[in-house]
């Protein structure tokens, strides 16, 4: 299979099942939403900032069907001014680089330096789709899966209201 061993190996040992489908190179969210196959899950766009400073680094995951501002995320986050993480902070906290990086990229992370925010919203989805830190694969767990993963690695994080579902 097409992805990060170490994220099959806790997905294993988690005894999280998941859905596997290969596909070609999807880099952006708009690229996977041509391979996306719909079937109840949630396609989930990954984002990751740093603050001002550089000392602080955030996984932001919410559905891909809403956009995304900035500004608006910078005052919903209350972390101060946000900008995108560059590749080689990437590559230090997550072990991907820019195009794979998802939720499971947190199993590159032991020693929590990143914290993650989750789209309040994507506690209604029923599954979920993330790439396996590979973006020529997609993985689909549960909803409820997807946060055993988030609670048994201690990952830290908090559930927001990132975006008005008016849009």
């Amino acid at each position: 299979m097409i992805g990060q061993p170490l994220v099959y190996q806790t997905l294993e040992r988690l005894q999280i099942p998941f859905d596997y489908y290969e596909h070609p190179e999807a880099p952006t969210i708009e690229i996977a939403a041509q391979f996306y196959r719909g079937e109840g899950t949630t396609l989930c766009k990954n984002l990751f900032f740093r603050n001002h400073k550089g000392n602080r680094h955030y996984l932001v995951i919410m559905d891909s069907r809403y956009p995304m501002d900035i500004h608006d995320m910078e005052h919903r986050l209350h972390q101060g001014k946000l900008s995108f993480a560059s590749e080689e902070r990437m590559m230090r906290h997550l072990g991907v680089r820019p195009g794979s990086v998802s939720l499971f990229a947190l199993v590159n992370d032991p020693q929590h330096n990143v914290f993650l925010f989750i789209d309040s919203g994507l506690m209604k989805a029923e599954r979920v789709s993330f790439h396996p830190n590979d973006n020529r694969a997609s993985l689909v767990i549960s909803r409820d899966d997807m946060m055993h993963f988030v609670e048994a690695l201690e990952i830290p994080h908090q559930i927001v209201d990132l975006y008005s579902r008016d849009c």
